[in-house]
């Protein structure tokens, strides 16, 4: 009789360990923001410096695997050099925020957000001209949204380093707008 309620109580204590693991958020970003949620619930001024490490970390992963797609889909040799230059600043970057997250105790994305995963498998399903172009345009939007992320979090965080961290990537983030308008216009 021992024996049936301890197998019943491990039974009953895998089915809730099953069900209580079974809301959890799939997407990478959710379950990191998830996490920093319960470390830095007291304040909210710090939960905004959380979650944008977290997202610019979701959006680094996106920048490397995109850029190390265009080497292998792109036709046109400035979108793969762009592709390359892309996967190399970005794993530069991402060390880095990957430090200051550490430093920070911020619980980091392992893998793009649901968002950023969606264009990926977007620009996966295309090659030559067509990934091309797709991803140029794709390249333009992104580094405009991330210019303005970055900024925001330059000029309104609360943590000394990470709003550094910030506004030191601006200008890089720039550069590659450009370069991306570039190469863009120049495949009309």
């Amino acid at each position: 009789m021992k024996l049936y309620y301890t197998v019943a109580t491990v039974y009953f204590l895998m089915l809730f360990a099953v069900a209580c693991n079974s809301n959890k958020p799939a997407d990478s970003e959710a379950q990191a923001n998830e996490s920093n949620e319960n470390k830095f619930n007291s304040n909210e001024k710090s939960e905004e410096d959380t979650r944008f490490v977290v997202e610019a970390a979701s959006g680094g992963l996106l920048e490397v695997t995109l850029g190390n797609l265009a080497q292998q889909n792109a036709a046109a040799a400035p979108v793969k050099e762009y592709g390359q230059s892309m996967a190399m600043d970005h794993s530069k970057a991402n060390q880095e925020l990957q430090y200051l997250a550490e430093k920070k105790n911020i619980t980091l994305p392992t893998k793009p957000g649901a968002d950023h995963q969606k264009l990926i498998d977007e620009l996966t399903q295309k090659k030559g001209a067509a990934f091309d172009k797709a991803y140029m345009q794709a390249m333009v939007e992104d580094h405009e949204e991330d210019i303005a992320h970055f900024q925001k979090q330059a000029d309104t965080g609360t943590d000394v380093e990470i709003k550094a961290f910030a506004q030191g990537k601006i200008r890089i983030l720039q550069h590659h707008l450009d370069m991306a308008k570039a190469i863009h216009a120049s495949l009309k």
